[in-house]
């Protein structure tokens, strides 16, 4: 405002004044924002409601609950107001750009610097955002499962019932009542989609309580984007893709991964990528801000992987400074402390997280060892009787916990392993060599480390790199947390998978027509997400739109083969698998080049064409390659023909998508699909217990082995009676009828828990590099190895993974987490004695390296079983002569006794302290493993006063307060025989009490009723209540952070049997 003007204003305000006018009112009202200039030159009026609902859908976007904001929203929107008032004083009209500018500024004065990138986006799109549907230019659809005139709804039957979980003590952790769902769904499906994806408060009118609402939600949503976004030629062509796309998805052909359950037709702008890689520079703020991204994504739930080799060594100067670079290890405890803290998508389970460190970075011996010694630190504190569960006092007091390690070799190095050369690390700031190592040496301290603790694993740069689409932009550095996502830096990857299963004709026939139906439609699905999808950074964002990565795979491969006789590890098995691998990519990117064909090449084609050519070649090279032995001819001739089709179109008009292809876990969705095996795993067991629709459950038989028994010929009797011995032996080992080559059929991940056979490690491995050359990416798959296994057995996987051509590599040591090698210098092989009829894999067709023999010892320490906080117990109330007391038995859930309280009349006394510290002390040797029965044969009638007569008629005298507390217990808790062993008698004609036995327990597992759902860990002696039971699980698999249930390995991470949970994998 002018001087002048100025002046006027306040000569005219003094004669208001005089006249005894408002003046403070009329000053107020001149400077009120009253009007907004849009873009187009309109001057239309101002409205601060429209501030505040961009406001909310910032929030909302961010992960905000936007109505618990309000109070942060209205306080923006004053700052806001303030600071228009303060610019604009009436005279001027702001623009919507000054507006926005304001708004953003206020945001991240106040520290919402991500919710101010989202209204900026938000913002933008509201301004080019069309919600026309646009036509002519896109794909065709045609019909396959869908019926014309008729919804996919319609051809199904509908079921009502009720999801319910309930935790380890049989509490009720999850309940909702009267939900639809198909009638083909499981129980287990019911529980898990209901618990995990329905959308909306519990006992609110938004909650959803059908699977319609569910598969309505995401398939409209797809569907309309790709309208909006001009993939369909014609309305017809929509209308077609949404039937099919929901077609498939009720009817559990196939999955998307969980954000995309989670968010899709929830939020305007969602997050759907599972999978992230992120980079990190060699400076303070890079670093700092790479905590701040890992945050934001695990607070949504999804996984990230970053290579720290950018960051120099703890060997290298500071910038002009003589002070040491503190090194990339330190900064991974910071990464790790904020991974544990915050939970991954606001739930219990951590994080999922990947860190990687290049062979040649000067600090790779601190990070090859850095878990290793810190599960030391946790074996100590776990002996000192710290709880030692995966989120117990233990491992949450330690480093690295919140992290799978791996180490980036290159084929430099893994060559001078195989000719026991010198391999030198070299300074990230300047390249020179640093440190000379021994390869084979090398390889064998991170082949020790990881059969210590599972970590590191290892990535084979060469092979990744080799096979990459895009190498003219940049190398591929790292991977998402489970491996099998590999891309650029800064880039994003939203998986889906395809049941197999769901893919064969009545009489269970392999369906490749209906496969490939399955893999355009989620293919194009994914690609449509691409777009409209929202992402944690804008190098991400962009990366994402300018590469457009997809991630379709499949899961059931396990359950497929046995219900063809093929066995998991055998050539057969092996071949079919590379060709349905073979087929499902390449009609991925075939359907990549139809839409590239109307909606263009992702925007990095161009400088990227002859490599991206020059791997669909290789790809097809492979497919040439697949041996037609156990595959059916017309899978084996489409995983030919499919490449030659792609390449023709590719080369024509290039491709949509820089990657199309994974192998996932398929944790919680392989649920959601009702699938046996997940992933490219087998199947881990012949018997398993399932829920039961009315609560309880069953124990049932695969029904692949019915399948694959009649596939193998064996007439319906033989079927029969060989499903009745499974049933009752758990195994098939022993059964009638069955000829022993067919056994490794039916072999599984587990030893069944009265078998001796299984699949052995090195048969996961070759499966790995079967598939392997047919996908974008890599796979999630741990090689699970036997507690026996030793440190040379981890350097042959390390070395045939390489040599196999797969692209990263996992181990687990079953056990390994309590436990630690001991070298000796001249010591027998340690491996068991124990003869097992294990599959015995087939001779790697490779050179094998000698290596130096490393003898194994198990370290035994003792381990204290701790109660549960919450836990029944009896109470007896005695009396010997004239003194009183009470016995309390503390109990596990089996049963058992856990401790020992005795309370006497005289509280203070000495009799009551010293019988205090005796409880005590007893309480203690229980826990730690000392038979009950040993100290009832210890204690049982010594004889000292107090003594006298009792009233209870199994015990008329006795000898000791201590001999009537052991007799006492001996009566409750242990077997006839093993009384009347240490001599204590049962008067069985007096009226005797309860004996344990008939102490109320949870219902039965196997017995249905409209009872609450039982307990899956109900510890029986008979170890039939379990979900695990009927298998030999990993001993040192971790308990459910939801339920309680004891988890079982799922690629390169845990899923829980009983609610779906999952302990990084989506």
């Amino acid at each position: 405002m002018s001087p002048q003007v100025s002046s006027s204003i306040n000569q005219k305000t003094e004669r208001l004044t005089e006249t005894g006018i408002n003046t403070d009112a009329i000053l107020a009202y001149l400077k009120t924002l009253k009007s907004i200039r849009r873009r187009d030159g309109r001057v239309d009026k101002f409205q601060p409601e429209k501030i505040r609902s961009s406001l909310r859908e910032a929030f909302r976007s961010s992960g905000f609950t936007p109505e618990k904001e309000e109070k942060t929203i209205n306080r923006l929107l004053s700052y806001v107001l303030h600071r228009l008032k303060l610019r604009f004083d009436g005279h001027t009209v702001p623009t919507t750009e000054n507006v926005r500018e304001m708004v953003s500024a206020a945001l991240i004065d106040l520290n919402y610097t991500q919710v101010a990138r989202n209204y900026l986006i938000y913002r933008l799109q509201l301004s080019l955002r069309s919600d026309e549907p646009h036509y002519g230019a896109g794909i065709k659809f045609q019909r396959f499962f869908s019926t014309e005139g008729r919804s996919p709804y319609d051809e199904l039957e509908w079921d009502e019932r009720d999801a319910v979980i309930t935790n380890e003590k049989g509490q009720v952790v999850f309940e909702q009542k009267n939900v639809e769902v198909p009638k083909t769904y499981s129980q287990t499906a019911t529980n898990i989609i209901v618990s995990k994806y329905f959308r909306g408060r519990l006992g609110t009118p938004e909650r959803e309580t059908s699977m319609r609402q569910l598969v309505d939600r995401v398939a409209k949503t797809i569907s309309n984007w790709g309208r909006v976004g001009g993939y369909f030629m014609t309305e017809q062509d929509a209308d077609v893709y949404e039937a099919e796309l929901t077609s498939i998805l009720v009817n559990q052909r196939a999955a998307f991964n969980s954000p995309v359950w989670f968010n899709v037709g929830v939020s305007s702008h969602p997050q759907c990528s599972a999978c992230f890689i992120n980079s990190v520079q060699d400076d303070m703020r890079s670093i700092l801000q790479l905590s701040v991204t890992e945050g934001m994504l695990f607070k949504y739930g999804s996984g990230t992987g970053s290579n720290l080799s950018s960051l120099r060594s703890s060997k290298e100067n500071l910038g002009n400074s003589s002070g040491k670079s503190s090194g990339p290890v330190s900064f991974m405890r910071g990464y790790d402390s904020f991974a544990g803290v915050i939970k991954s998508g606001g739930k219990t389970r951590r994080a999922a997280k990947m860190v990687i460190l290049n062979i040649d970075h000067p600090d790779v011996q601190e990070f090859v060892w850095c878990k290793s010694k810190e599960e030391k630190k946790a074996h100590t504190l776990i002996e000192a009787g710290y709880d030692g569960s995966l989120n117990g006092e233990a491992y949450t007091s330690i480093f690295f916990q919140n992290a799978n390690n791996s180490v980036r070799v290159s084929d430099a190095f893994m060559q001078a392993v195989e000719r026991d050369e010198d391999f030198w690390t070299k300074y990230v700031t300047n390249g020179e060599p640093c440190e000379k190592f021994k390869a084979r040496n090398l390889l064998r301290e991170i082949s020790e480390a990881a059969w210590q603790c599972g970590d590191p694993g290892m990535q084979y740069d060469g092979t990744i790199n080799n096979w990459h689409t895009c190498s003219n932009t940049d190398r591929i550095h790292a991977s998402n947390p489970c491996s099998e996502y590999m891309f650029l830096n800064d880039s994003a990857c939203n998986l889906a998978s395809v049941n197999l299963m769901k893919c064969r004709t009545k009489d269970g026939v392999f369906d490749v027509e209906a496969y490939e139906h399955v893999c355009k439609v989620m293919a194009t699905a994914q690609e449509i997400i691409v777009g409209f999808s929202s992402y944690p950074t804008p190098a991400i964002e962009h990366n994402s739109h300018a590469y457009r990565p997809l991630g379709l795979g499949y899961a059931n491969l396990g359950a497929l083969l046995m219900s063809m006789g093929l066995p998991y590890d055998s050539d057969e098995g092996r071949n079919m698998a590379g060709a349905l691998t073979s087929i499902m990519s390449g009609v991925g990117y075939n359907q990549s080049a139809v839409m590239a064909e109307k909606l263009g090449p992702f925007e990095g084609y161009e400088p990227n064409r002859e490599p991206m050519m020059n791997i669909m070649r290789k790809h097809r090279e492979a497919a040439y390659s697949i041996p037609a032995q156990g595959v059916p001819h017309q899978v084996w001739e489409r995983a030919r023909s499919c490449w030659d089709e792609t390449i023709a179109l590719g080369e024509q008009n290039g491709f949509r998508n820089a990657q199309i292809s994974v192998l996932a876990p398929t944790g919680t969705i392989a649920f959601l699909m009702d699938c046996d095996t997940t992933g490219v795993e087998p199947d881990i067991a012949l018997v398993k217990y399932k829920w039961l629709v009315g609560g309880g459950m069953i124990k049932i038989v695969n029904q692949t082995v019915p399948e694959a028994l009649r596939h193998l010929q064996y007439t319906e009797q033989q079927t029969r009676d060989i499903i009745d011995w499974i049933d009752k032996n758990d195994t098939i080992e022993g059964a009638p009828h069955l000829q022993e080559e067919h056994l490794p059929v039916f072999d599984c991940a587990f030893k069944a828990a009265k078998g001796t056979r299984s699949i052995n490690y090195m048969g996961h491995l070759r499966m790995m590099g079967a598939v392997q050359p047919f996908l974008s990416g890599a796979i999630s798959k741990t090689v699970n190895m036997p507690h026996d296994s030793t440190v040379e057995d981890v350097m042959t996987v390390y070395l045939e993974g390489w040599r196999m051509g797969l692209k990263a590599v996992a181990i687990y040591r079953d056990g390994c987490k309590r436990s630690q090698p001991l070298t000796t210098s001249k010591a027998s092989d340690t491996k068991s004695s124990q003869t097992t009829a294990v599959s015995t894999p087939a001779p790697v067709k490779t050179e094998t390296v000698p290596l130096p023999v490393l003898n194994v010892k198990q370290a035994y320490t003792p381990r204290r079983r701790r109660l549960p906080d919450e836990r029944r117990s009896i109470t007896h109330k005695f009396q010997i002569g004239p003194h009183k007391g009470f016995i309390t038995v503390g109990l596990y859930d089996d049963g058992t006794p856990g401790e020992l309280f005795v309370t006497m009349s005289k509280e203070g006394s000495v009799l009551s302290g010293l019988l205090d510290v005796f409880s005590t002390s007893v309480s203690i040797g229980l826990q730690y493993g000392v038979p009950l029965k040993i100290l009832v044969n210890k204690f049982a009638h010594v004889r000292f006063e107090p003594s006298g007569f009792t009233a209870n008629p199994n015990i008329r005298v006795a000898k000791s307060i201590i001999d009537y507390i052991f007799r006492w217990l001996g009566l409750k808790f242990l077997t006839p025989e093993e009384r009347r062993a240490i001599g204590i008698n049962v008067d069985t004609s007096a009226t005797a009490e309860l004996q344990i036995e008939d102490i109320p327990k949870d219902q039965s597992l196997n017995v249905t009723g409209d009872s609450a759902q039982a307990s899956l860990l109900e510890a029986s002696q008979s170890k039939n209540t379990t979900l695990t039971a009927t298998f030999d699980n990993q001993s040192d698999a971790p308990a459910c952070d939801t339920c309680g249930s004891i988890m079982v390995r799922n690629g390169a991470c845990y899923k829980c049997l009983n609610c779906g949970a999952t302990s990084g994998c989506s």
